[in-house]
């Protein structure tokens, strides 16, 4: 029996974030069954005692599933599509997706599920793979309290911060406001640092700075050393990024919320795809702010 119960869990989808997650739930105890469409993406977690199922089928029969995919297609696809979790002979009997994804194909999954007697929670994740390892990530989860209840303790294992947002799909909306809020400070974070380089101040002189004053966080730490290093490897790469802010100043304008700053912002992220950056990270919005501020480097003089 594992430390969180002896439930078998189920885990759908282990790119990098999904490894993470997963690897915080063996380290706990527990005891998992994983499954991927490119089967070599699971052998890592194999090899730290995880199972390998060869099909989603195989997988259902877990009593928690969880998801973590990349889109709400993703999301439907592996549930109610030809195959998926709620067309299997046998289905766990709660799942939990933490993907970012769209209320509607939420409610879509939700409705299906409830129809065949299986709970679901939509529990977002907020962090990137390192923070998941070093348990600095969050999750917001909306469903049945009751449900929720039941595996707060697996999501405990996965995040320190676990928070319960309501009934149904409030915590898609949550998760979105997050990441709308991170372009808005990304963006924020490159055009001051811009002003200061421009006007003669070393970059990482200013980053410094702010990191010792009222403002420092850790995001600012990472991410400015992120801009002093030009180092955009990715973590949430940019089309990641526009795909949130597609979801997000959509459910503004359906709620007829005025977003103009997240606007700007989104207009800036699809600047820095179309100057070819979309594969990387989000911070990268520095150099459309740099080349738009007549900043040169030294390889470009």
């Amino acid at each position: 029996m594992s430390e969180t119960g002896s439930e078998r869990l189920g885990w759908l989808g282990t790119g990098r974030m999904g490894v993470a997650m997963v690897e915080r739930l063996l380290a706990g105890q527990s005891d998992v069954t994983v499954w991927n469409r490119t089967r070599a993406k699971c052998e890592p977690l194999e090899a730290n005692g995880a199972e390998v199922a060869d099909s989603i089928s195989e997988l259902a029969s877990a009593d928690v599933v969880f998801v973590m995919v990349s889109t709400s297609a993703d999301l439907l696809q592996v549930t109610t599509g030809e195959g998926g979790l709620l067309r299997s002979d046998n289905l766990p009997s709660v799942i939990i997706d933490c993907s970012t994804v769209s209320a509607e194909a939420s409610a879509t999954v939700r409705a299906e599920a409830d129809a065949l007697g299986v709970q679901f929670l939509a529990a977002p994740i907020s962090g990137n793979p390192h923070m998941v390892t070093d348990g600095g990530a969050a999750i917001v989860a909306s469903g049945p309290a009751d449900t929720f209840a039941r595996v707060r303790p697996y999501l405990q294992l996965i995040a320190p911060t676990v928070v319960h947002a309501g009934p149904a799909e409030e915590s898609r909306l949550v998760k979105l406001c997050h990441n709308l809020l991170l372009g808005m400070i990304t963006q924020a974070l490159v055009e001051v640092t811009a002003l200061a380089e421009k006007g003669g101040v070393e970059n990482r002189a200013f980053i410094d700075f702010i990191n010792g004053s009222v403002l420092g966080s850790t995001f600012i730490r990472h991410k400015g050393q992120a801009i002093v290093d030009r180092n955009y490897t990715p973590t949430f790469n940019q089309k990641m990024l526009r795909k949130d802010y597609d979801l997000g100043l959509g459910a503004a304008r359906n709620l007829e919320v005025p977003m103009p700053v997240a606007a700007v912002v989104h207009h800036l992220i699809q600047t820095a795809i179309g100057h070819g950056l979309g594969e990387q990270d989000y911070v990268s919005l520095y150099e459309v702010e740099a080349r738009a501020a007549g900043l040169t480097r030294p390889e470009e003089q």
